[in-house]
């Protein structure tokens, strides 16, 4: 009976793992599947460029599984993190123009210095006052956004329906006590290659 038990409990934390109950999504774009203008074809071709490239930082080297991100929408990959040399960061690069199937590449990769815990925690307070604001305004899809802040700079990635809501997302970061600057990589639904009918 406990051996029973423990499967259960097993078999439900993988499936937990496979529904997507953070912001992240299904498909971990950063993007919920509920608002996600992008086809399905176009989200599982994106879930697999992401996991691909992942996997190929990672048997580069395991210290990339905790030091870089990767997010790709719509065959952009959007590369964010931290990295001892420069020169790693010209190879990260590399490795994310030769996934199959990509389109662009953004790299926001950052040379790490000393870890300052007073700075993190300043970036951990504005990405969660940015997650809030985003949350609590009625024209944005907040679910539609991820959040990076480095070193005071927010890093917006994400699918915004019109020009509007785009602008709306900007202005609320802008407006955060103490950010320095707002990179916004967001993708408007019409410039989607194949969008939900």
């Amino acid at each position: 009976m406990k051996s029973k038990t423990i499967l259960i409990s097993f078999i439900f934390l993988i499936l937990s793992g496979c529904v997507g109950i953070s912001s992240k999504g299904i498909f971990g774009t950063g993007v919920s599947i509920a608002f996600d203008p992008r086809s399905l074809g176009t989200q599982i071709d994106d879930s697999v460029m992401q996991k691909s490239l992942t996997a190929r930082l990672v048997l580069r080297d395991k210290s990339y599984l905790l030091s870089v991100s990767t997010k790709v929408l719509d065959g952009r990959i959007f590369l964010t993190g931290k990295v001892i040399e420069p020169e790693e960061k010209l190879h990260l690069t590399k490795l994310a123009w030769e996934t199959k199937g990509v389109r662009s590449v953004r790299n926001d990769i950052k040379i790490k210095e000393d870890f300052n815990f007073t700075q993190s925690a300043k970036d951990l307070l504005i990405t969660s006052q940015l997650r809030a604001a985003l949350i609590f305004n009625k024209n944005i899809k907040a679910a539609n956004y991820q959040i990076d802040t480095y070193k005071k700079k927010i890093f917006i990635y994400g699918i915004s329906l019109t020009t509007d809501e785009r602008k709306e997302v900007i202005n609320e970061a802008k407006e955060i006590l103490d950010v320095e600057d707002v990179i916004a990589s967001i993708v408007l639904v019409e410039d989607l290659r194949i969008q939900k009918n």
